[in-house]
């Protein structure tokens, strides 16, 4: 995982897929701090957080946190600038119950084995106040396993139902659920299918993977998700790459 942390620092700010991301989940974090009926600043906290980059993109609906247990993601994010940030598991979040309006896990359920992903999910209604939201995002659809699976160490990648019948068991509520980066899934899915075929490359060399196109090709995709994010405010994408969710602990 620190390979993929490390090609993370390098690649977040502008690599066309973080730049579709943060445009997927700005509408869904406005939304729940819109809807966070709660007196004060509201408190978000990333569990899983890696370098902490995404703490700026949170910052927007409250104070914002992150903790996360690799010393190689907390130390990219503290040289970065980044104070707010915690060493800890997933499964035993070092913080109290009920503390925070808001909780985020971008990216980390798909790398957890069953019982250590239900103990973060629990974690996460755990540390939610009573109305607080959770959003989650997640790898989707066993047919775009591929190259960048063996850097993620991806353990699975979820269907709608899968992740809903995952986050409804911890006592979550679901808002709102699709897919992401539908634009992009036909030759994603053709990509794929071809380093399934030839086998997948072994995690030194998967890098690339996650390392930023040629300027005009990455602008072009870019355009593109931003595109698919207007779409996704109003509309649901019957397939994609990655599962978006908003969820809500019950009042």
């Amino acid at each position: 995982m620190d390979h993929l942390l490390r090609a993370t620092a390098n690649a977040e700010a502008r690599h066309f897929w973080f730049r579709g991301f943060r445009a997927f989940v700005n509408p869904i974090i406005r939304y729940a701090a819109a809807h966070r009926n709660a007196p004060g600043t509201l408190r978000v906290l990333d569990c899983g957080c890696g370098t902490g980059s995404n703490l700026a993109l949170l910052n927007q609906a409250g104070r914002a946190f992150g903790f996360d247990i690799s010393a190689v993601g907390l130390a990219l994010g503290r040289h970065a600038g980044r104070t707010l940030l915690a060493c800890g598991s997933v499964a035993a979040a070092p913080f109290p119950t009920a503390a925070f309006d808001i909780v985020t896990s971008f990216d980390v359920l798909y790398s957890l084995d069953d019982r250590t992903e239900r103990a973060a999910i629990g974690e996460m209604f755990r540390l939610l106040k009573p109305g607080g939201f959770a959003i989650v995002n997640v790898a989707a659809m066993e047919s775009l396993r591929g190259d960048h699976s063996v850097l993620s160490h991806e353990i699975r990648r979820y269907s709608r139902s899968g992740l809903r019948d995952r986050l409804t068991a911890a006592g979550f509520r679901i808002e709102r659920l699709t897919y992401t980066n539908f634009t992009l899934f036909l030759p994603m899915l053709a990509a794929r299918t071809l380093q399934r075929r030839r086998g997948l490359k072994a995690e030194t060399e998967a890098q690339r993977e996650i390392s930023v196109p040629p300027e005009p090709l990455n602008a072009a995709l870019t355009a593109l998700l931003w595109l698919e994010s207007l779409y996704l405010r109003v509309l649901n994408a019957p397939a994609g790459s990655s599962l978006l969710c908003l969820a809500k602990k019950p009042e």
